[in-house]
């Protein structure tokens, strides 16, 4: 009888898991961590622990500056709003001090006055 080529042959259990890559697993057998966390503690759990610290320390250091750019945000929104309103201010204020009656009165002091008759146009003949 000839050999089954449908199926193929099952990998044992030490085969799949040599498969997958276990970063936890690959840095337990490159440091020797009982040496610094001491005999009773499950070696396992230490690296996996320290990971999840480092990302709730990652996503604190991450909402802390968020916030700081938030508030940063509306400090500068208040400026320009301050701003805006101090620039519609001096608009009016120029406005107001470029009507022709305020001109006149600032001139007079100076011994200039204001004509009343319009202007005329002169007209030359060839």
């Amino acid at each position: 009888m000839g050999r089954n080529t449908f199926k193929k042959p099952i990998k044992s259990s030490r085969e799949q898991k040599k498969s997958k890559f276990n970063p936890f697993a690959f840095i337990e057998q490159k440091l020797d961590m009982s040496a610094i966390v001491g005999e009773n503690v499950p070696i396992k759990l230490v690296l996996p622990l320290l990971y999840a610290s480092f990302l709730a320390m990652a996503y604190i250091w991450s909402n802390y500056k968020a916030e700081n750019t938030i508030r940063k945000i509306d400090r500068l929104q208040q400026e320009v709003e301050d701003l805006r309103a101090d620039v519609t201010t001096l608009e009016a204020e120029y406005m107001f001090a470029s009507k022709q009656s305020e001109v006149a009165k600032k001139i007079q002091p100076l011994g200039i006055i204001e004509i009343e008759e319009p202007p005329q146009k002169l007209i030359l003949e060839k």
